[in-house]
């Protein structure tokens, strides 16, 4: 039997953890913001800085899916849809696409190099601000392909390196060395090298180190890539004002039969915002709800039917614009227990009660017979 002390401390163990999980599942994480340094052209002086943030719920979706490489499938990294914000500030200083595609080698050129392994989704590397050649070639093709652009990616396998090729109307006129490019389906795919670390003065579109020069390529087209994302980044040119969502379940436990409200609202009050909602279920991997979108008043909600049994972890989130950065709400648990469970839950019940109810009975049968048998019949003559 365990000691008032010891219970003491069990008790206190188990509200310590419970108050550990409640100030976890209330932390706003705050998300990945970084900039990147901007030409109106190769050769420009205007200068701009695009920041570029990464929700910690978007972040998490990626990290969670599936990393293995088939068969050459490095377009299944690719993620124009969730980059789609950056390509639309980039047309706004850019007039050709040679300038645009420039445009994105200055901003993979500032990302720092490190070797990594295995291959990461755009977002990841974005968040995570390090990589290699071709997590960088994952970026770029993803932004060209946001952009409009015709690219495929280059894999020199003897010289462990990837590149991008880019289809452009007009051969480079920025090269500064005579132009390198890699034929593909009857087109001239340009060389983009996105390594460097020179956003100003690094490589440009046509231009390629010696390690390209008379090397094979492998040519692989973008028909994998993902076609649309469960939310994107943000970026903007200018300084932007913080945003907050709020997020609300209509109960913290329910039966899988019934169905739950999700609800919440978004603060500056914007019309006709998306709002992302994510779940996570007994630990696995962050899954996209649904995609639902605001009022006029900045509020949205959705009816989950008939969610399935288990523990689950709802997140909001919304992208931001360009005045406003963008923001997850706190998490929200759910604990829904499936019909046949809470059937078998309740035949056990019935049969600890009615073990009870026989062990009662039985104990007190017993109780009797051994009052019987404590008689002593020497007291009582007249029966001997």
């Amino acid at each position: 039997m365990s000691s008032p002390s010891r219970k003491k401390k069990l008790v206190l163990g188990t509200l310590f953890v419970l108050l550990v999980l409640l100030l976890c599942n209330s932390c706003l994480a705050a998300p990945y913001e970084y900039s990147y340094k901007l030409l109106d052209n190769p050769n420009g002086n205007k200068e701009y800085r695009l920041t570029v943030s990464i929700s910690e719920s978007l972040y998490e979706y990626y990290s969670s899916q599936d990393h293995n490489l088939y068969n050459y499938d490095f377009s299944k990294f690719v993620t124009p849809d969730a980059l789609q914000p950056i390509a639309d500030d980039l047309w706004t200083i850019y007039k050709t696409q040679e300038d645009f595609a420039n445009g994105v080698l200055m901003i993979v050129h500032q990302i720092p190099y490190v070797v990594s392994d295995p291959q990461k989704f755009s977002v990841e590397t974005l968040a995570e601000n390090e990589g290699d050649c071709d997590l960088f070639t994952i970026i770029a093709a993803s932004i060209m392909k946001a952009g409009g652009l015709d690219v495929v990616m280059l894999l020199l396998e003897e010289q462990e390196h990837m590149l991008l090729g880019v289809n452009l109307p007009d051969s480079p006129q920025d090269a500064r060395t005579e132009v390198s490019y890699y034929t593909y389906d009857g087109k001239k795919y340009y060389c983009a090298e996105t390594t460097g670390g020179l956003w100003k003065t690094g490589w440009r579109v046509g231009e390629a180190p010696d390690i390209v020069d008379g090397a094979t390529a492998k040519i692989i087209p973008l028909r994998n890539y993902e076609r649309t994302a469960p939310a994107q980044v943000s970026s903007s040119y200018s300084i932007r004002d913080p945003s907050q969502i709020v997020l609300a379940v209509s109960t913290g436990f329910a039966i899988s039969s019934s169905s739950v409200e999700i609800s919440g609202s978004l603060s500056p009050s914007l019309a006709g915002q998306n709002v992302t909602l994510y779940v996570s279920s007994m630990g696995s991997p962050l899954t996209k709800l649904t995609t639902v979108e605001t009022d006029a008043n900045g509020h949205y909600s959705h009816i989950w039917y008939s969610p399935p049994g288990g523990i689950h972890t709802i997140t909001a989130n919304w992208s931001g614009d360009e005045e406003y950065t963008g923001s997850d709400s706190t998490t929200f648990q759910l604990i829904v227990v499936p019909y046949e469970g809470l059937m078998v839950g309740g035949l056990l019940l019935i049969f600890v009660l009615v073990l009870v109810i026989v062990s009662v009975l039985t104990r007190g049968a017993h109780e009797q017979q051994d009052t019987f048998q404590e008689w002593d019949f020497a007291d009582y003559p007249d029966y001997s």
